[in-house]
């Protein structure tokens, strides 16, 4: 018997369901995943009955609930060390730009939702400066911490896919299905995002989801 469920979402679309996933798989919980197909109009009546907040993912384990993407890498952390760099000011940089990404960038989460089947295709209408700025910042963010931390691996803190990695993997997403090319430096660490053996396998899985759960507000953007 598992010890708890894990609430997400469909995989082609739920970007903070991949990272509540991606969470909960490094910290390596033995919970059973309830996937729950998104509503065409962005009501899912059915998560609203399990979730407090109504969203996805959703997140119980040994009789403690927890919901939030954030709140999710923060108690998997709990379970199981080295999620989060060990160095003290490696860690505040990483728990910074997590909460960072969880709460801002709403530009280019609006206009480039997230959807595993769509292959490096700009808008067709280009981008705004909202768009631009919030581009600019994450590359900023990534090769800062590629160059300050990340020097012995792939990832932002290293040789190591950790939480941070977690919460930025929906955005490496993001600029892959929609053509954006940033630095050097953080095309290099896009490539190592999108080749981890758990988004490969997260790609995977969506690619094997029922046609019927795609969505036209996702598959007709320009």
């Amino acid at each position: 018997m598992s010890d708890g469920i894990l609430v997400i979402g469909t995989r082609r679309y739920s970007s903070w369901s991949l990272r509540g996933w991606l969470a909960v798989r490094l910290a390596g919980l033995d919970v059973r995943e309830q996937l729950i197909p998104l509503a065409a109009n962005g009501q899912t009546a059915a998560i609203a009955t399990l979730s407090p907040n109504g969203k996805v993912p959703y997140l119980e384990h040994r009789g403690i609930a927890v919901w939030e993407s954030l709140a999710i890498c923060e108690y998997c952390a709990e379970q199981v060390a080295g999620l989060w760099p060990a160095d003290a000011r490696a860690r505040a940089y990483a728990r910074s730009i997590s909460a960072e990404m969880h709460a801002g960038f709403r530009a280019l989460r609006q206009a480039m939702p997230m959807n595993t089947g769509r292959d490096s295709r700009p808008l067709a209408a280009g981008t705004t400066p909202d768009i631009d700025a919030d581009i600019t910042r994450i590359d900023a963010i990534w090769t800062e911490a590629r160059l300050d931390f990340g020097r012995d691996g792939p990832f932002l803190f290293g040789a190591a896919f950790g939480m941070a990695d977690a919460m930025f993997a929906p955005i490496v997403s993001r600029f892959l299905s929609y053509g954006v090319s940033p630095s050097p430096e953080s095309q290099a660490y896009m490539t190592a995002v999108r080749a981890h053996p758990l988004v490969e396998e997260w790609y995977g899985l969506a690619s094997r989801e029922p046609v019927e759960w795609q969505q036209s507000r996702f598959e007709e953007i320009g």
